[in-house]
Formats: structure tokens, sequence, C-alpha cells
């Protein structure tokens, strides 16, 4: 690593603050997806838009829609900066879940991560059914269906093999799709400035100005245009996958698709047909002007890369939840069984599991696409939007965090008024789809709320048994046990001076997130000080008057913090690094929150 220059240590060629030689030294260490298989991951998702959102957008915002594409791009660089600042501070699988649970409550992170379940969820049931249905123009006699359901088995299938696996798969999609949108892209351009077709762009420009408020329409334009940034969090939920430096690659990758591809078929379709006709032709437009440019050919390879695609954003809904239940699972929000993994890194009940629920829901609402797309769209702006939120969070209450990059607050505040705006103006062009996101977002609401109040609930059993099943009251031991179980799941504490706020602040924070009451504060030390281990003993002493419902053990070791001593304490004690809680890591630490393997920020 000697051989690298200042310009490449001090300088991004994005423009972002660049990693600094320590990460790029870790970084060369660890194995994980390079910028071509992470990119195609999320990439297939966020692409899959270029075959709908154009038509959607014109739909709306008339022949103003390269205009509302183009503003969209402008929020997606936006969140480009304040993903980059929280994720690389935080290089933790989750998503908007770590970011709100290392700078908030618990319950807040979680019922974020209920927004991202419910996306991936509608991501996932959606674009299978509607790869489906592309195919289904190249083989009519199939099955609707049952090949919908056949598409999620094979995808959940390939993620369970491993993500690299998987990840070839994806990467092979992708190229496919950016060539097949190449090809296109330069045989409009041939057709339009060599064959001289007949142009429409100045009879829908100047339609546009007949229907009325321009605009109201550019405003709803672009709303339903925010449709074509759906993925784009995905990256955040498999970041540990990822080589270091990889993630803000996979960002500015996804948004160059996007600003580049979006408009560009909008302003070509506006060109080569009347605005009536893209309407009418919205569902499938990308395949019509392929048959426009191309002939049967290219529309018949529109429709097999509109298949492919649309399936590989099925993979990207199994690996982003993988990333995003396996993280939520080690902070004890769902059972423990779910961390069985195989032999290639994969998750299979978490897999199975989202699988069955993807097609239990598909077979519940028969297919119908409208209510999946309220829950669709309201559920992936609100992650943004709750992503936009922990960067304002962070900026506040972790300030001493170390950071790759800052994003401004100008930069935070723009994209997060956009992305609520985008949920406005998709409730303005259809009301229903609050009622079709409730009904799904409010169970899954419900079913986090009753794991997070575990032990009120088993109280109230108790007080049931009492009352009113006396003769069973057999079973009362086995609650109890399982109450003792849970409350005695052991968390640790790293102090390095003790101060008592500092303590009085974790020690809330850990009696309202934490069902846990047994408590390890642990001190590591290099040069004995024996001021500090008096004022500390002080302290905690004061501790325990103020929570004396809490089992607290105290240790301090000669020894340097370091992620290879919080891996030895792990494996020593028997707690996961993710129930080892402290506070912001600074500048003056060599090493990254991911290479503490999940340690908590929480002051």
């Amino acid at each position: 690593m000697s051989n690298l220059s200042e310009t490449e240590l001090s300088e991004h060629p994005t423009g972002e603050k660049a990693l600094t030689q320590e990460e790029i030294i870790h970084g060369a260490k660890k194995k994980g997806l390079g910028p071509w298989y992470a990119t195609s991951i999320c990439g297939n998702d966020i692409t899959s838009s270029c075959l709908y959102v154009s038509a959607i957008s014109i739909v709306y915002a008339h022949a103003l829609a390269p205009i509302a594409l183009l503003l969209v791009g402008g929020v997606l660089y936006l969140y480009r900066k304040i993903y980059i600042e929280v994720v690389e501070a935080l290089p933790l699988d989750g998503g908007v879940y770590n970011c709100l649970l290392n700078c908030t409550r618990k319950f807040d992170a979680g019922f974020a991560a209920c927004l991202s379940l419910l996306a991936y969820l509608a991501t996932a049931v959606v674009s299978a059914k509607t790869s489906v249905e592309y195919l289904r123009d190249l083989v009519p006699s199939l099955p609707s269906m049952e090949t919908t359901s056949a598409v999620m088995i094979i995808f959940a299938v390939l993620v369970i093999m491993g993500i690299k696996d998987s990840a070839r798969v994806a990467l092979i999609i992708f190229l496919l799709h950016i060539v097949t949108l190449t090809v296109f892209v330069f045989g409009s351009l041939w057709i339009i400035f060599v064959h001289h077709v007949p142009l429409h762009w100045g009879n829908n420009w100047n339609s546009m100005f007949q229907q009325g408020n321009w605009l109201k329409s550019l405003f709803l334009g672009f709303s339903a245009a925010m449709l074509g940034v759906s993925g784009f969090e995905t990256s955040a939920n498999y970041v540990e996958q990822q080589q270091a430096g990889i993630f803000r690659i996979t960002l500015r990758n996804m948004w160059l698709a996007v600003i580049i591809f979006n408009p560009l078929i909008a302003l070509l379709a506006l060109n080569l047909m009347p605005e009536a006709q893209i309407v009418q032709a919205k569902d499938n437009l990308l395949s019509q002007l392929g048959l426009m440019v191309g002939n049967h050919p290219l529309e018949t390879l529109i429709d097999i890369d509109a298949c492919l695609v649309l399936s590989g954003a099925v993979l990207t809904s199994y690996v982003g939840v993988s990333g995003l239940v396996h993280r939520m699972t080690l902070d004890q929000c769902f059972p423990q069984f779910l961390l069985k993994s195989t032999r290639r890194g994969s998750y299979p009940w978490i897999i199975l599991g989202f699988m069955i629920l993807c097609i239990s829901i598909l077979y519940l609402t028969q297919g119908n696409l409208l209510s999946l797309a309220g829950v669709y769209t309201i559920s992936f702006l609100s992650v943004m939007t709750a992503f936009a939120l922990g960067n304002i969070l962070i900026k506040v209450n972790r300030k001493e965090l170390k950071r790759t990059y800052i994003a401004s607050w100008t930069t935070v505040i723009i994209g997060a008024s956009a992305t609520v705006a985008g949920i406005i103006g998709n409730l303005i062009i259809d009301y229903h789809f609050l009622w079709y996101f409730a009904i799904y977002f409010i169970p899954a609401v419900t079913g986090g709320i009753l794991m997070y109040l575990r032990i009120p609930i088993l109280k109230g059993i108790l007080i049931f048994i009492d009352k009113s099943l006396a003769k069973f009251s057999m079973w009362r031991q086995g609650v109890d046990e399982k109450i003792e179980e849970i409350r005695n799941v052991r968390v640790v504490l790293f102090v390095r001076l003790g101060h008592l706020n500092r303590l009085v602040r974790a020690f809330n924070y850990i009696n309202q997130n934490e069902v846990s009451n047994n408590v390890l504060v642990l001190r590591y030390y290099i040069h004995d000080d024996p001021s500090i281990e008096e004022q500390l003993q002080k302290n905690l002493n004061a501790i325990r008057e103020l929570f004396p419902d809490m089992k607290i053990e105290y240790q301090a070791r000669l020894e340097k913090f370091s992620p290879k001593t919080v891996d030895h304490l792990s494996k020593e004690i028997g707690v996961p690094n993710n129930m080892m809680f402290m506070g912001s890591l600074t500048e003056k630490q060599m090493f990254s929150v991911q290479e503490l393997g999940g340690v908590r920020i929480i002051f």
C-alpha cells in the first residue's frame, strides 16, 4: 500500500471524501462483493423502473416528464450523500433499522424496519407478477399465478445457495438489461436522425399547455416518477457483504443509470409517439417503442429483458430482507432460530419465511397489483425519509461519531422534503394508496410491538393464570422461567472514564430499549489511574441506587480496547457483539463499528 499517492488518499473520483489509508488497508483484507456484483443486486431493482416509470411520468407531467425525471435524479443525488454519511459511519446490515438503532430508540428503529419489510414484500410480489406478464407476451399459455410463485421459489433457492452465486445471476441480468437499454436508445436516435421519422415532440409540447396547470402536472409527474428510485435503499441492507469502499460506488452507479436512462427514454418516447398513444401503451411502452425502432427482434429482446430484470428485482428483495431480518434477529427482535445459517453464509429460515409470505400475499390479493402498488410507493418513500431523519439524529445525537463523509444540513433537509412531497403527490394521485398501505402496515407494526412488549405480555399471562386459571398453576412456572430467561440475557457496557452523566444516559437507554436486567460494565485501560477507578466505582454505586432492579457487575482489564479484544470477550462470556454498547467511535480510534462486529453506539 505504500505506493498510494496523496491524491488517491485525499480525493475520491466521485467528488466525495475518500476513505483513509487505514480504511483502504482494512478494505484490502476484507473479502466481499466487488463493484459489479454489488451494483448488480441493487441495480436490477432500480433500473427495472426504466420499463415503466417514463410512461407513468408522461401520464401526469405530459411533455414535462423528462424534467420531472431529472428532478427525481436530483433527489437521488442528495440521497447519495445522506446514505454515504450514515452507512460509512455505521457500516452494518440493516439499512434504516441500523441507522435509527444507533441514534434513537430501538422501538423507533423497529417501526422503520416494518416499512422496509413491507417495501421488500411489495417489491418482490409486484416485480415477480409483472415479469411473468412480460413472459406471457412470449408464451401466452403460461398460468399467471403459478408461474409467479415459481419465480419466487427459484430466486429463494438461489439466495439460499449463497450471495456470491445469486450475485453472478444478478450480474448477468444487469448487463443484459444495460445492453438492451443502450441498443434501444441508439436505435431510437438512429431512426430519428438518419431515417428522419416524423416527430411528435411539437404536438406533445403544445398539447401540454392545453391540459391546464403545468406546475401541478410537473409536481404530479415528479411524484409518480419517484417510483423510479425504489431499490436505492437496498445496498445499505447488505453492506457487510460488500468490500470496503464499494457501497458509495453502488450508489453512484445506480444514480448514473437513473439520471441517464429514465429522462432519455421519456424524451425519445415523446418524439416517437403522440401522448395519447403513450398513455394507451403505458403498461409496456418500451416494448411498443422497441417494435417501432427495431421491429420484432428488438421487441422480443425487450420482453425477455423485462422478464429477467424484474425477476432480478425479486432477487434484490430476498438479499435485502435477509440482511435486515438477520440484523434484527441478532438484536432480539425476532426468534433466534432465524439465525441458523448454511455453510455459504445464507439464512434459509429467513428466506423461506419471506418466500412463503410473498406467495401467500400473491394469492390473498389474487395478483391485484393496485393494492400492492400503494404499499410499494408509500413504503419505500417512507424508508428514504426515515433515513434522512436518521441522518439528522446522528448529527444531533452522535456528534463525536467518526465519519468518512458529512452531508450538509441543506442536502438532508431538501432530500427529506422531496420524499415527503413524493408521498403527498402519490396520495393526491390516488388516496386509496393510504388505505392499501394501512391494511398491510398495521399488522406488521402490531407484530413488532408484540415482540417489543414480550415481558409485559408474559406478566399479564401470569396475572391471568393467578386469577382465572388457578388449577393450571403448573403453567406459571414455565412462564416465570421464560421471563427469567429473557430478563437474564447479558449485555455489556464499555466505559472509558465512567462519568456519571454518561452512565445515566447509557443505563436509561438499556432500561428503555432492552428487556435485560443483567449488565456487565467493562473498562479497558492501558495506564492505571487509581483516581479514575475510585470515581468510577462511586458512580456505579449511584447507578445501582437509580436502577435497583438491575444486576450490575463491573470489570477492569489491563488491555487495549480493539476489535480483537471485543471478539475475544464475546467468545469468553458468550455475549454477541451486537448486545454490547458503547459511546461514539471518534477519529482517534483506527477501526470502524463494522470491525467491532456490530457493537451498538448508544451515546
